[in-house]
């Protein structure tokens, strides 16, 4: 339990240390209004406390990242850890900061707005059609899996497409009502629930667990078909939302209309993040501890099709019981469909953005959303591995555009950009070589998959070079 407990700890100091040093950076403004109240609608615009809006911004970018790509993530051994704690420091948290405050500063625009701000128009547009795409895949992908899990727990007897209806009602509702109605009064609820059941899991795992340390010799790939699946890039798109994720700085801009003050951006936007760290951490630790070592874990998914649901339940049920396992199988099934309608809404905002379009009255909202919810139908019916091996590959792109963007931003303030350049180019080497060799990509052997993702990002730091030269 020793490798746990020094990673949790790291995760705390990054927390408590660094995030500091990021808000030094970012030279918050505690004295100006925040959008909350320049821009009151009632509908999106809504001061909230930061305890609330906090619990609200780790449901939204929690979903099923931080559990099932953790469990996925832990196959290939105890690099997984190190991605965790390494890449949600100085990675994920620091990319959801900039994300989020860049928002405050920009009265609430989201992601794409203030992408184009900074990177100019052509940007822009590929950040506004890339996002919507990427929010309705993951309303899509967020509706079919706890559908599925839903049909599992009601014994088969009311299917997987009667539970997808059934979430599809509740995300127009959670769209069109104002974010304090239902978004402000419950998902602090499942927030707090969400962390509640991850404690438990720790607790019980320190308990009644017998994990393996990590040691140097356990650095390697460890997958069953590492042929097939390199450690680089394969595990940091598998783990996403438990280290970095873009689909965060999609959800950052909808807390950054309701924060009452700047000072608050780091307890939100930092913390989160870290508290999705903690958690990712705690199921990759809890998947090998209860299965004895990477490989118990590994024979165990084999046999149930490589399902993480089935591997959740078994752990739930064994270390709490009947009710605490029920307890966790509604976090895990509530993560998903929260994060799925704030998915949608976001998509409602970014394209109301565009063309310029008041959300103030619920027509107005209705007519933006519903044909993002058609698409989202259509998408659902392709096959759901397809849809996540692509939402993966597009959520983690959308990441490394973000970090981009904040770069420039930071560059043109004169600011200390590396701090944001250096997470830009390894995750531009990341997503550049992933597609080259994954089997859902290009499919190349991984040498030429890595000589290309090289290439890529020098590419990519030649054109940033010279474009801070001209600017000075």
């Amino acid at each position: 339990m020793i490798t746990f407990c020094i990673s949790t700890v790291l995760l705390l100091v990054g927390y408590f240390v660094y995030s500091k040093v990021v808000e030094r950076i970012f030279v918050i403004q505690p004295e100006r209004k925040t959008p909350a109240y320049t821009h009151a609608d009632g509908v999106d615009y809504v001061p909230m406390s930061w305890q609330r809006i906090f619990l609200i911004q780790f449901l939204n970018i929690a979903g099923l990242g931080p559990i099932f790509g953790a469990i996925m993530g832990a196959m290939f051994g105890y690099s997984a850890f190190l991605w965790i704690v390494f890449g949600t420091i100085f990675g994920g948290a620091v990319h959801d900061y900039f994300s989020g405050m860049l928002s405050i500063r920009s009265n609430g625009m989201s992601l794409p707005e203030i992408a184009g701000k900074y990177m100019g128009a052509g940007f822009k547009q590929f950040m506004r059609a890339f996002t919507v795409l990427l929010m309705v895949l993951v309303g899509a992908v967020f509706v079919a899996g706890p559908a599925k899990l839903l049909a599992n727990m009601t014994g088969g007897y009311v299917g997987v497409t009667f539970w997808g209806i059934i979430i599809f009602i509740y995300y127009i509702g959670a769209t069109l009502l104002p974010i304090d109605k239902l978004i402000g009064k419950i998902y602090p609820f499942f927030g707090f629930a969400m962390l509640f059941m991850a404690l438990g899991i720790a607790v019980s795992m320190i308990w009644n667990g017998v994990m393996p340390e990590m040691n140097f010799s356990g650095l390697h790939n460890m997958h069953p078909n590492a042929g097939k699946y390199p450690l680089f890039p394969m595990l940091f798109i598998s783990i996403a939302c438990g280290a970095i994720s873009g689909f965060h700085a999609t959800q950052s801009p909808l807390m950054a209309r309701c924060l009452k003050n700047e000072r608050q951006g780091r307890r939100v936007f930092y913390g989160a993040m870290v508290a999705e760290g903690i958690v990712a951490l705690i199921w990759a630790a809890a998947a090998i501890s209860f299965f004895g070592s990477v490989g118990g874990l590994q024979e165990f998914l084999k046999a149930n099709d490589n399902n993480a649901a089935v591997v959740v339940d078994k752990i739930a049920h064994s270390w709490l019981g009947v009710f605490g396992g029920l307890l966790a199988i509604i976090g895990v099934i509530a993560a998903p469909i929260t994060s799925g309608d704030t998915a949608f809404r976001s998509a409602r905002l970014i394209v109301a953005d565009f063309i310029n379009y008041s959300q103030k009255s619920v027509s107005n909202r209705l007519i933006v959303s519903l044909p993002l919810f058609i698409v989202a139908l259509g998408i659902l019916q392709i096959n759901f591995d397809v849809i996540w091996r692509y939402f993966a590959w597009s959520n983690q792109t959308l990441a490394t555009a973000t970090l981009w963007t904040v770069t420039v931003y930071l560059a043109k303030a004169n600011k200390f950009y590396w701090i944001t350049l250096l997470p830009a180019l390894f995750m531009t080497m990341v997503i550049s070589t992933y597609i080259m060799v994954a089997p859902e990509g290009i499919g190349l052997p991984s040498n030429t998959g890595y000589i290309i993702g090289t290439v890529c990002t020098l590419v990519a730091l030649v054109i940033f070079i010279q474009w801070k030269l001209r600017k000075n």
